[in-house]
Formats: C-alpha cells, structure tokens, sequence
C-alpha cells in the first residue's frame, strides 16, 4: 500500500530535506584525505543532532553508524571504520535524517582532490542518470519512464546499474513501497500520483559487471569487479504540476 502525504506532511519533510542537504554540504567541507570514515560519521551525526533531526540509518536493522560511507569499489552501505580517506579516493555519502516523525534520505559521490578522468566520467554520469530521472517525475507518469532515462543514460555507455538494491517510498518509515528499481521491469506500470514521496537512487559501476559481494561486515556492498562506483539519491515529492526536490 503507498502512503500518500498531505501538503502539510510533505512541508514537514522538505524541512527534513533542507537539514539534510545543509548536513551534505557541511561534510563535503570537512572530507578531507587523511580523516577516517569513523570521523567523518561522527561529524554527520553532530550536525545531524545540531540541527534539531535524529539520524535515519543508526541502528536501522541493526546498522550501526549514523551514515554509510562507501569508498572507490564500495558501492553503497559501507559502516564507518579506521579507513582513513585518500587523495584520489571518491566517497560515496548516504545520510538520512528524522525530522518531526518524517524521514528523508540522500545520496553523493564526491572526489577527494583531483580523481582520475574515469572517477570524474563515473560520477556525472551517475549524477545525470539521476537529474534526467526527476524531470519525468509528474501525476500519471509510469513509473518506468523513470527507470528507462537512467537505463538509457547509464547503460548505453560502458557502465552497469546495480540491480539488487532500489529506491523506494518514503515518509514515516525510512523504506516504504514501492520498490523502485533502476531498470524497466519491476514496478514499471506503477503510475504516479500526487503526494507519493519517493527515493530515486542510481548506483553505478564501471564496466558490465552489475554483481556485487557483501563483506564480512554483513553490510558493505562492493562491486565484485573492484571497479569503482558511484551512487546518488534525492528524495522527491509526485506535486499537482510535476515534481519538489525534497533534499
């Protein structure tokens, strides 16, 4: 059953959503080679609380950080360790917050200091499969007209979309439905309408090999070409007249 927001709850979560990106723009000021994952996850958590918001992810079915940070190969729910951050590195930063009983949910890949051309390639691409998305975004649009721009602007090139992990809805729960895939099929005739709140998140890795292995930490997904990858993710309101950036 999709949830569908009111107006008002849907204000409430762009609140949620202007705290998040705030948080985002902070840690990408604070990334900088030689902190650790660990440290980094501390700072988001501080100015998650800072702002007046809990953190999503703490302790959501067990996980134990307050943002998941995924790096070079990693793909997506990398837990907070000693790792230190590198020149060259690109981190991948997944933060969700709770705000007012609502949760909204974001996604970035950035590069520390200058990347390769391949990182830079990897990362606006993932970010264009996301941005092209959105604008398709509107009541009675199908569902798969969001997943076929990501899968034409993704897979046309020489790169893979992630198929074991989707975006989904969102509001009191962190996951709601629907399961939204980044490929046509699963869900594709679902048709939009106004007030769903919903996750849009390409993760994309370099080359055809869309698999994944899980490490031993039971969370951190890694692409199973050790090719790097890159994930982005808005949360987004269905409007009267299309589409609100929520994050």
């Amino acid at each position: 059953m999709i949830d569908i927001k009111t107006p008002a709850e849907i204000a409430i979560m762009h609140e949620g959503g202007k705290i998040l990106a705030k948080v985002f723009n902070q840690a990408k000021k604070f990334i900088k080679p030689g902190i650790s994952k660990l440290e980094l996850d501390k700072f988001i958590e501080r100015k998650i609380i800072e702002a007046g918001a809990q953190p999503s992810f703490k302790n959501y079915k067990g996980f134990p950080a307050s943002s998941c940070i995924s790096i070079n190969h990693e793909i997506v729910h990398g837990i907070p360790d000693n790792t230190k951050i590198r020149t060259g590195d690109i981190v991948g930063l997944d933060i969700g917050v709770f705000h007012r009983g609502f949760h909204t949910d974001s996604a970035i890949t950035i590069g520390v200091g200058e990347i390769s051309k391949q990182a830079s390639d990897l990362i606006n691409i993932t970010k264009d499969s996301l941005d092209q998305a959105i604008l398709k975004i509107k009541p009675d649009a199908k569902l798969g007209s969001i997943q076929k721009i990501i899968e034409k602007n993704v897979e046309t090139k020489n790169y893979c979309l992630v198929r074991v992990f989707s975006g989904h809805g969102i509001g009191r729960k962190l996951q709601e439905e629907p399961t939204i895939p980044n490929y046509y099929g699963i869900n594709s005739q679902l048709v939009l309408k106004a007030g769903m709140v919903i996750c849009i998140e390409p993760m994309v890795i370099m080359g055809k090999n869309y698999h994944i292995k899980i490490l031993s930490d039971g969370w951190t997904a890694v692409s199973e070409s050790k090719k790097l990858a890159a994930h982005f993710e808005h949360t987004i309101a269905v409007t009267k007249n299309g589409f609100q950036v929520l994050t």
